[in-house]
């Protein structure tokens, strides 16, 4: 699996959201100022590329659905950052975090619990 652009991964958010939708259904859910379609059409079809994304054509016309949960890439993508940032250590991603948002010892302890319970 690949990791997606900035521009992907917000398609890519639309159409887990959608489910499936047409270039201009994705163009609907984006923010202003709304890209160009030929702009969201081609972002698309590089999601399709890279196996991300499928379509069912009618006519000229392409309604595209997602092939990749998002579950699926949230795993991959997570496992990309704790190897790139945190040199593959959960314990380092997790000792990160709890510096940066200065979490108390009450909170790190109900994170335990909840990995605990989530096994």
């Amino acid at each position: 699996m690949k990791e997606l652009t900035k521009a992907e991964e917000q398609v890519m958010h639309i159409l887990w959201k959608l489910e499936k939708g047409f270039v201009k259904d994705i163009i609907e859910e984006m923010p202003k100022p709304k890209p160009a379609y030929n702009t969201v059409s081609t972002i698309v079809r590089i999601l399709e590329t890279k196996g991300f994304v499928d379509h069912k054509a009618y006519g000229k016309t392409h309604e595209y659905f997602p092939i990749i949960p998002m579950e699926k890439y949230k795993k991959f993508y997570l496992n990309t950052m704790i190897k790139g940032y945190f040199e593959g250590s959960f314990n380092n991603l997790v000792s990160f975090f709890a510096k940066e948002n200065k979490l108390s010892a009450q909170e790190l302890d109900e994170l335990l619990k909840h990995v605990k319970d989530s096994k």
